[in-house]
């Protein structure tokens, strides 16, 4: 069950009708990506790849914040919005269900339970191989994680999808020829109607965007023995707060997942105390604190510690 047992926040702040700075919101990343695509040749290359890469990161931010039910009351809609395939690889209604689940804060961190947990199992571990032990302690650093961490999730996660897809998973056949209609129609604007080499949108808005993701997830949880201990804060990240919708104030999240992403800085600042008691101070000053403490240090041994 998504913990919202909480005396932070209150009946103020849930939906009661269209939050429309979510709806705007919607608008100024599919517009920007029509806009960028489209006009990507008269623009600078490295402005086509920053802003690239910030637009689908932007959007998988839209999308966890569509799936916790904003901005309408109608879900039909806010998964509508959601469900444009901007990613190319990862489709919205299982990212959706594997969100669900990593809201079970009982069973945070752990690589069983915890869809999103970035620890393996002993078994895994060792079944990793030499080269890919190597790999996996890189990935344990920020430079590995922004560097090859996506393709490590990346490829994870379709060789998973390939595995469920063999095993004929209930569901799952229809998820992804959904999903890839929806990439070819998505494909055919970028390469047919804008001109731009596929090369470009996977390195330049794929890659980079799902880099950008990487930074947020990075130290969002650390292993603790009590679960309320195992979510972070990043504090005073104004331009990565935006781009993550605020999650970098994750421990508020969990506490209270319905609470919109323009009203999460405000309530954080009223319940910062009670918010940093109960997650035992695993606070950060910035993302800057983050890259400074962990650029090429492993943020935490890759097992886990109840696995290994």
């Amino acid at each position: 069950m998504v913990n919202r047992a909480s005396n932070v926040g209150g009946a103020g702040f849930t939906s009661r009708s269209t939050e429309w700075p979510t709806v705007f919101l919607a608008t100024v990343i599919y517009g920007g990506f029509l806009g960028v695509t489209f006009w990507w040749q008269s623009l600078p290359l490295v402005l086509v790849v920053l802003s690239g890469g910030w637009l689908v990161a932007w959007h998988g931010s839209l999308q966890h914040e569509v799936m916790h039910g904003h901005p309408t009351r109608s879900q039909r809609i806010n998964d509508a919005i959601g469900s444009i395939p901007l990613s190319l690889w990862l489709p919205y209604p299982i990212y959706k269900d594997s969100h669900l689940k990593h809201h079970h804060d009982e069973h945070l961190t752990d690589p069983i339970e915890d869809p999103e947990s970035s620890y393996l199992t002993r078994n895994a571990w060792e079944q990793l191989g030499e080269v890919g032990r190597v790999l996996a302690h890189w990935n344990t650093t920020l430079l590995g994680r922004l560097t090859i961490g996506p393709a490590v999730m990346i490829l994870s996660f379709l060789a998973q999808e390939g595995r469920l897809l063999r095993a004929n998973e209930p569901g799952r056949r229809q998820i992804w020829a959904a999903q890839l209609a929806g990439v070819a129609v998505l494909l055919f604007w970028v390469t047919v109607i804008c001109g731009m080499p596929i090369w470009l949108y996977l390195i330049g808005f794929v890659y980079i965007g799902a880099a950008m993701t990487r930074l947020r997830s990075y130290a969002e949880h650390r292993y603790a023995e009590s679960h309320e201990e195992r979510t972070a804060i990043v504090e005073n990240s104004h331009v990565f707060g935006l781009l993550f919708l605020y999650n970098n104030l994750h421990v508020l999240h969990h506490r209270r997942p319905g609470i919109s992403w323009y009203q999460l800085p405000t309530v954080y600042r009223h319940h910062r105390e009670t918010l940093i008691r109960s997650n035992g101070g695993l606070v950060y000053n910035s993302y800057w604190e983050v890259a400074r403490r962990f650029f090429f240090k492993p943020h935490d041994d890759p097992t886990h510690p109840r696995h290994s």
